[in-house]
């Protein structure tokens, strides 16, 4: 395994303004992303009061029901005595999800073993699994290769209900078929049939789809003492109560902090990420096992899809006596995560990023501070047979994020082009039509009126051309099919459908290519959290 690093051709101008020293974007966060935030944040943490015992209990109960590793239980040990934490978070997608996933949890962990060398103190990674997020159809597929095209992959049960993915039911024998097709796409090699053992043993013990990514994403890292806890889990919930009534009395202020925060990032330049408005209470209330968001509407908090309406004193009751009933959306779930753990420091993608950066008067209103935005590593895994292909064709990895693919693709296939083929069916399309000129002529001295019956007989021969044509080039290319395969392979791996690999791959095509070492030996590379792209040849 080899790492190089470079600046991607792929450019976010919000992830660029904020690795940049003096650019604006800063004076949206409470810090900026150094060594000395993080003693800043540290000495702020030590000054706090956590409920780090009850919430070790609760993350170990939550463990428990998947497996916990000698070091696991040690992070929790180090939990309950005051440490801090590294975490970031996801929604529970089918084999984990994309790459970005698992990047994230390896940005944790190494964030976390690197802070807790400078600062001298336990810091323990942690993975917040957002199992309250509802829209199933976006974690219930994955992508794969096939033929060098790049192939979706979906789990064939579909449910019209809005429920959370921590309650919504797994077909199993669905779910089976669904990771042998995933599976027979990849392709056999040494390591499938250990691999796909495992992961269907995983898949038969799920529930949930939260259950079935956190079993994997468990299993996957294993030796790192990764904490994780699904956000919908009841005792946790019953953890949050206090946090919820805050949320609820303060409703208001949030969110009018929240909306003129989002038009100042318009102004400096920046997209709207979340478009809030004053009226949303930026809470769900859970009703029948669907999840519904309430709006803020004449002092009172109302769906009328879920025929809901509470004044203020009833949702602090249901707050009080049943706070599963109650779930966070995107801007209450960071506060939410704020109270409730002692935050060293945050680790999100380009996207979390951005609706961030519209947080920081919400957390104000909850006398809370910020803590520090760390950018997830961003990487590409390329392996030894597209590490090939790239010194044949004599293109580099930079190339490939700029999108050069196609266009060498493009200039191989006019230089194979059979230009006799073209010329002569030019020549006897211009012949053709000289014909059916003259024959027109001497129809129309004749006083012959078949004009339309002369014109229908002409399209007919010119599609037999453009058919034959047509037929000859598709010929020329199945002559350079491997060729062409190669070019999309290389295509399909590094940037599918113009898109960075870890937005679109579960990390299972590479273990069945690499091993299930793979995120071992990914961990042990010097890598740490920057600017820049991360190039792994596997």
């Amino acid at each position: 395994m080899e790492l190089e690093q470079i600046h991607s051709p792929v450019t976010n101008k919000l992830l660029a303004d904020y690795w940049s020293e003096h650019a604006h974007i800063h004076s949206f966060f409470e810090y900026k992303y150094n060594d000395d935030s993080f003693d800043d944040r540290i000495a702020y943490l030590k000054k706090r009061t956590h409920r780090s015992k009850e919430l070790s209990q609760i993350i170990r109960a939550y463990m428990g029901q998947y497996g916990i590793s000698q070091k696991a239980e040690r992070h929790l040990s180090e939990l309950e005595q005051d440490a801090v934490v590294v975490v970031g978070g996801q929604q529970a997608g089918l084999l984990t999800g994309p790459l970005y996933s698992v990047h994230k949890a390896i940005s944790v962990i190494l964030l976390a073993e690197q802070q807790r060398k400078k600062l001298n103190t336990p810091v323990v990674p942690m993975f917040w699994i957002a199992g309250e997020d509802h829209d199933i159809e976006e974690i219930n597929h994955t992508f794969t290769i096939t033929n060098g095209e790049v192939k979706k992959r979906g789990y064939s049960e579909r449910s019209k209900l809005k429920k959370m993915a921590s309650t919504t039911e797994l077909n199993n024998e669905a779910l089976q078929q669904f990771v042998v097709n995933v599976f027979k796409d990849f392709g056999e090699t040494e390591h499938t049939e250990g691999l796909l053992k495992k992961v269907l043993h995983h898949a038969e013990s799920s529930k949930t789809f939260t259950d079935f990514f956190t079993l994997l994403l468990n299993d996957l890292f294993e030796n790192h003492g990764l904490l994780m806890l699904d956000a919908t889990f009841e005792p946790f919930r019953q953890y949050e109560k206090s946090y919820f009534a805050k949320l609820i009395e303060l409703n208001e202020e949030i969110a009018m902090g929240v909306v003129a925060q989002e038009h100042k990032f318009a102004q400096a330049g920046y997209a709207m990420p979340i478009e809030a408005t004053e009226q949303n209470a930026n809470l769900f209330y859970i009703k029948d096992g669907e999840r519904f968001l309430l709006e803020r509407k004449d002092g009172r908090f109302k769906n009328g899809l879920a025929h809901v309406n509470f004044t203020k004193e009833e949702l602090l009751l249901i707050a009080e006596e049943c706070p599963e009933c109650l779930s966070n959306n995107v801007v209450t779930r960071p506060l939410m995560q704020e109270m409730a753990l002692p935050v060293l420091a945050f680790v999100g993608g380009p996207g979390e990023l951005a609706y961030w950066a519209t947080l920081k008067p919400a957390f104000e209103t909850l006398q809370l501070q910020m803590p520090i935005f760390a950018p997830r590593l961003s990487m590409t895994l390329v392996t030894r047979q597209v590490d090939a292909l790239l010194q044949q064709k004599k293109l580099t990895i930079t190339e490939v994020l700029a999108n050069k693919v196609e266009q060498k693709l493009a200039q191989f296939m006019e230089s194979v082009k059979d230009e006799q083929v073209n010329q002569s069916i030019e020549q006897m399309q211009k012949q053709l039509q000289r014909q059916y000129e003259q024959f027109a002529s001497y129809l129309q001295r004749e006083n012959y009126h078949v004009e339309e019956l002369l014109q229908k007989n002409k399209n007919y021969h010119e599609r037999q051309f453009d058919y034959l044509q047509s037929k000859l080039e598709q010929q020329n290319i199945e002559k350079h099919e491997i060729t062409i395969r190669q070019y999309k392979t290389i295509q399909a791996i590094l940037y599918p459908n113009g898109n960075y690999q870890e937005r679109v791959y579960s990390p299972y095509l590479f273990l069945n290519t690499y091993g299930e070492l793979l995120i071992d030996d990914l961990l042990a590379l010097p890598m740490s959290i920057s600017e820049q792209h991360q190039l792994i040849t596997l």
